[in-house]
């Protein structure tokens, strides 16, 4: 997008990525060919489709070093942590293990999941961040019991892009009965080292890489010869190893494969177009005061929080609308007007809160030209 162009500059890629026209010709065929039902086995049909989901299932799994048959298909990293955390609630009330730690800065689709059993008898214990919005992982790990059913951490944060010490949790829970889930909804196929984290449970999602919007996984690993005692949330057929009933959207699995195996090839390239953005932000930004929310050195390369002193960023969202597209929280709760509970949790007054706003881009955004910048700059003076 050019700065000609009458649509307003996009820059809420941790909302939602544009859809890869690679991945759109890959899921082209299964939109417009025959029928395809990867659970009808008595015909060609339903073996082709079945071949698809499975190639699909390889790719996404090789992005994260897992095997296939540990990616469980679901509608998404909501959907994904959900039957991570409720599904273990049943083997939780059998074996007496029922407090479950997580940070204060989670996203609600793992938060809610936790007040729902919360208010079913479990105990639930969020870990609180320092002012750079990332938990102490001896924190984490000091806080486990005997009764510790399982630890959920992010692995980077939605709002700021801070980047948690999940690895240094996984290694320390290795030995650990507690299952260990991560919700990498904004790493999966942008942070390699992804692969190289202990984990029990990872939530994942194609439409933050440039894939279709709908589907997303579960990667249930092993621990030694066990593997985590999950309970479907719905029942209805035995698709995905039992864990997620329903005819598998084959078109939308297959977009998923094609983005994550493109993702896993581009991502240096893409982390590096990125940067440059970040680079050109920051340099722009430096003639107005402004406060970066989050520690720096951790944060991803392509999103940023920032806080302008004296602006209310509704007001700014308003008047940049024509120009930029930008957020002030997560997408889930965009109807919302309650300050950011990230960022209250990382010390910020609701005052400072309300006055910061997330940029977040990506390697197809275009180097922001001084007119875009420009736009920035006028409508904070607006508000100023």
């Amino acid at each position: 997008m050019t700065a000609n162009d009458t649509q307003p500059v996009y820059l809420d890629f941790n909302a939602t990525t544009p859809l890869d026209p690679r991945v759109f010709e890959a899921m082209r065929e299964w939109f417009l060919g025959p029928p395809a039902n990867a659970g009808s086995r008595t015909h060609i049909y339903g073996h082709r489709a079945k071949d698809a989901v499975e190639d699909a299932r390889t790719k996404v799994a090789d992005v994260i070093n897992a095997k296939p048959e540990e990616i469980i298909f679901t509608s998404g990293a909501t959907e994904s942590n959900n039957l991570a955390i409720i599904g273990l609630a049943a083997h939780g009330e059998a074996c007496g293990r029922k407090h479950i730690l997580s940070t204060a800065i989670e996203h609600k689709a793992v938060l809610e999941p936790l007040e729902y059993l919360g208010a079913k008898g479990f105990e639930i214990e969020l870990v609180p961040v320092g002012s750079g919005g990332y938990v102490d992982p001896d924190d984490v790990v000091k806080r486990c019991r005997k009764d510790t059913l399982l630890v959920s951490v992010m692995h980077a944060n939605n709002e700021t892009g801070v980047i948690q010490p999940v690895k240094e949790i996984g290694e320390q829970l290795r030995a650990n009965k507690t299952w260990f889930h991560i919700d990498a909804a904004q790493t999966f196929g942008k942070e390699p080292d992804l692969a190289d984290i202990e984990f029990d449970l990872l939530s994942v999602s194609s439409h933050k890489i440039f894939g279709p919007q709908g589907i997303g996984a579960l990667c249930v690993k092993r621990k030694g010869n066990t593997r985590v005692s999950l309970s479907s949330l719905m029942h209805g057929g035995g698709q995905e190893r039992g864990l997620r009933p329903g005819t598998v959207p084959v078109a939308l699995a297959v977009g998923f494969g094609e983005a994550s195996a493109i993702a896993k090839v581009e991502h240096q390239v893409r982390a590096e177009a990125s940067r440059a953005v970040r680079n050109s932000i920051f340099l722009k930004l430096s003639a107005i005061e402004h406060v970066i929310n989050g520690d720096t050195s951790r944060c991803q390369e392509h999103v940023v929080n920032i806080r302008f002193p004296g602006v209310d960023s509704e007001a700014l969202m308003i008047a940049l609308r024509e120009s930029i597209a930008i957020s002030n929280g997560s997408a889930c709760t965009s109807d919302s007007y309650e300050p950011s509970h990230v960022l209250i949790s990382m010390g910020l007054s609701e005052d400072e809160a309300n006055e910061s706003v997330r940029l977040s881009w990506g390697h197809v955004t275009p180097a922001l030209s001084n007119l875009l910048l420009k736009e920035i700059l006028t409508g904070l003076r607006i508000q100023l």
